[in-house]
């Protein structure tokens, strides 16, 4: 059985101490200052009225391999936006609730449907041309948009840098809805 040195142990209790008081500061400022601010009114009807509205205009034959795209570009996009946050490339300035990260109402709504949805509609057309047209859209139209209402900061991040990363998101999230295929599990 691995057991740290208690220096190290001990060391970790007390960031996680840190951790502890910053999340009870954070859940009193949500009750007090955000729940039911333009802010989270904005980010609650993002994380709900997309997925409303991909359930009713879905091609509803294909939903399966949609959602494979879909799950993908959460899972990718919530990786990264953990990392930077982490690394202070980026802040979200509303919470949803103040137990789940900032970057949820992006990342587990908008970001998936906005991809299916993009998948789905005029299919003929080659991947990479839906993936710059969904970058440059997402870095130089939501991300500025969403920025100048106040939703998040970037202290050391630029939109252009976005670009090749939701061109990654999206040629990866096509690959997985257009190149699989599936069978059923039954022998």
């Amino acid at each position: 059985m691995f057991k740290p040195p208690s220096h190290i142990n001990k060391a970790l209790n007390e960031q996680y101490d840190v951790i502890d008081k910053a999340n009870t500061k954070v859940a009193e400022l949500w009750k007090d200052e955000i729940i039911f601010s333009f802010g989270w009114w904005g980010a609650t009807m993002l994380v709900i009225v997309p997925w409303i509205v991909w359930i009713f205009y879905r091609k509803k034959d294909s939903t399966h391999r949609l959602l494979l795209g879909g799950i993908w570009a959460m899972f990718i996009a919530t990786w990264l936006d953990y990392i930077g946050v982490a690394m202070g490339l980026w802040r979200y300035n509303v919470k949803t609730m103040p137990v789940i990260p900032d970057f949820i109402a992006w990342d587990f709504s908008l970001m998936p449907v906005t991809i299916m949805f993009f998948i789905q509609v005029k299919p003929t057309i080659k991947p990479v041309y839906k993936a710059i047209f969904f970058s440059l859209l997402t870095s130089f139209g939501a991300e500025p948009f969403f920025k100048w209402l106040g939703f998040f900061d970037y202290p050391s991040w630029h939109y252009i840098a976005s670009f090749p990363f939701y061109i990654a998101i999206y040629m990866v999230a096509s690959k997985l809805v257009n190149g699989s295929k599936f069978n059923s599990l039954h022998s």
